[in-house]
């Protein structure tokens, strides 16, 4: 059987949104990730939290088969803790208050266990990390990695390593701007393909999603939903389920990433509907899925 790792943050989030206030609830990008993920491959998550997290906070991750034996406690430390609101169309979080606690670390070792898995995904930390992870996994079929402004901005040598050393890249629309100077995303797309990924995904929240591969520029849009409640961790979401169905696809071709991306759209435009992971929690593939047929009829056309 196939499985897909993520290596990632667990994190306790306060969320302010014009619908209400979430506080110490679960968030971090492989908690958003591992659950789309496993709605459609066996997933492994490699993150690192402290002696404060209740562990009782897992347990709509291991309803859903999400191996957590990779989470590492460690008695001394806090847990990674991040404060945020939106406003108006909610497009963008504003940070309010972030402690990096455990994240500040030694990045958590991978338990022996999980180095046969078939595919990795590199959620957002620091790119000498990534690229150390990436190469102790060269053997993975596909490898791919998100990163930040922050890092964009200052760690510009390690970063261009990482992208030497994955297949895709997944990242929005102002960290491709600010990744090439471009504003055409265009343009954009086609600069970072040269940097090294062979697909290069660009998210536009709302506006859905472009994808670049060799010669090849394909669009995917969003799923129309006018329940937003949280927009917290919905591009890890997209993430979670585009990389879930490619593993278990065991395909990387361009057909079988922009099928994986409408799973990704649908799957974000569940998230979105509450705070925190609840209904991600709550979702099902069959949900996803007549969601997934829902963007197939949009778009079709003659």
């Amino acid at each position: 059987m196939s499985h897909l790792l993520v290596t990632g943050s667990i994190g306790i989030d306060t969320v302010e949104t014009p619908l209400g206030r979430a506080e110490n609830v679960l968030g971090g990008s492989a908690v958003y990730f591992s659950l789309a993920a496993a709605l459609y491959a066996p997933t492994r998550m490699v993150a690192a939290v402290g002696g404060d997290f209740d562990d009782r906070l897992l347990a709509p991750l291991k309803a859903r088969g999400v191996d957590v034996s990779g989470i590492e406690v460690r008695p001394g430390s806090r847990t990674f803790r991040w404060s945020g609101r939106y406003e108006g169309a909610m497009n963008e979080a504003q940070t309010t208050a972030v402690a990096l606690n455990v994240l500040a670390e030694d990045a958590p070792k991978i338990p022996p266990a999980f180095t046969d898995s078939r595919c990795l995904f590199l959620a957002n930390t620091h790119p000498a990390i990534q690229a150390e992870f990436a190469q102790r996994f060269k053997h993975c079929e596909f490898i791919m990695c998100d990163t930040m402004n922050f890092w964009i901005e200052t760690e510009g040598a390690a970063l261009a390593t990482a992208l030497k050393n994955v297949h895709g890249l997944v990242l929005n629309e102002g960290e491709a701007r600010l990744m090439t100077g471009r504003t055409n995303l265009i343009t954009a797309g086609r600069e970072i393909l040269r940097r090294g990924p062979r697909v290069v995904i660009i998210k536009k929240g709302e506006h859905g999603a472009l994808m670049f591969t060799g010669d090849e520029v394909a669009s995917q849009p969003a799923y129309p939903t006018e329940k937003v409640v949280d927009p917290t961790g919905c591009g890890d979401t997209f993430a979670g389920a585009l990389m879930g169905y490619l593993t278990s696809k065991g395909k990387f071709d361009s057909a079988t990433i922009r099928a994986a991306m409408a799973r990704g759209a649908a799957a974000a435009s569940i998230v979105l509907e509450s705070f925190s992971i609840d209904a991600s929690a709550g979702a099902t593939k069959a949900i996803v899925e007549e969601r997934v047929a829902g963007l197939r009829r949009a778009s079709s056309f003659e």
